[in-house]
């Protein structure tokens, strides 16, 4: 992790000069109960009724930072919508995964501080509240899951990277490589689809409707966040979803990715990237058609 921290320092002091430029940084956007940081994108010329994405960093990370690596400009720019870059200070920059606060709806933690910047931004620019999505890489897919699980009534769809199922942490002392029960990240956390489903119900446990479309990728190389927590995420979405396995595709995206499809693919749908490691590089085209706004 020391490693990985170094490179999230490093990627601050390169990309400070351009992104303050670029992103624009709200402050008073309402209940902030962990003290987060909210930083936008917006694009000149806004939709009618944009839609939102929540792009959120991975460990030792900042939103400035992601949103460089993201990438998704050209696609706002283009299509009318706002991101927010959130950040988290606390535990190595890991957004929080564990505790019950951030795992219950309007629980306390950081998943409710991210919804309320959703919130502010859908009543100040008259967003759409049908086309909210969440992405993110590591602690920020991590933090996906979550969030779709947890606020299920806020998110339409989610697509991230290198993650883990919404609950793989659920009771660990923390939520960074330094703090957490090593037992999720190593892929050791493994539940059947409706155990999954179970946990994840019992954060939102007043919810009726139906759960968020997911997107999610993971590199079979990857032994930081193992590759055996993507088919622990697929479990658990397919349960909530109430979609079966169907197919593999092959060479889809690109040679070496298969895409694993649920149903008719069109509620859930994985990505496995032979030979990657930790993380998989961002696919911002992919994202953006899988939230209907490519």
């Amino acid at each position: 992790m020391r490693g990985i921290n170094l490179i999230g320092v490093l990627a601050t002091l390169l990309f400070s000069l351009t992104t303050n430029a670029a992103l624009t940084q709200v402050t008073s956007w309402g209940e902030n109960p962990t003290n987060l940081e909210m930083a936008v994108y917006l694009p000149s010329k806004l939709a009618e009724k944009p839609a939102i994405v929540v792009a959120l960093h991975f460990c030792g990370g900042t939103g400035q930072v992601y949103y460089q690596m993201a990438n998704y400009d050209s696609y706002a720019d283009a299509q009318g919508f706002i991101v927010i870059y959130p950040s988290t200070k606390k535990d190595n920059n890991c957004w929080d995964v564990a505790s019950q606060k951030s795992l219950t709806h309007n629980g306390g933690g950081d998943s409710t501080g991210v919804v309320n910047m959703v919130k502010y931004l859908i009543q100040k620019y008259n967003a759409d509240p049908t086309k909210v999505y969440a992405t993110g890489s590591s602690s920020g897919c991590m933090m996906t899951n979550v969030l779709m699980a947890v606020y299920p009534d806020v998110f339409a769809a989610g697509s991230c990277y290198s993650g883990v199922a919404a609950g793989c942490l659920a009771g660990s002392p923390g939520s960074s490589p330094q703090s957490a029960d090593p037992k999720c990240a190593s892929g050791q956390n493994v539940k059947t689809g409706e155990q999954w489903a179970e946990q994840a119900k019992a954060m939102y446990p007043g919810f009726n409707g139906s759960y968020p479309r997911m997107q999610t990728f993971h590199g079979t190389a990857d032994h930081f966040v193992d590759y055996l927590n993507l088919a622990e995420q697929l479990k658990e979405w397919s349960a909530l979803l109430g979609v079966e396995f169907t197919k593999n595709v092959t060479n889809t995206p690109q040679s070496g990715y298969t895409q694993m499809v649920y149903g008719d693919g069109t509620k859930l749908v994985g990505y496995s990237a032979a030979n990657v490691g930790h993380t998989v590089p961002v696919h911002p085209q992919l994202d953006m058609a899988w939230f209907g706004l490519a």
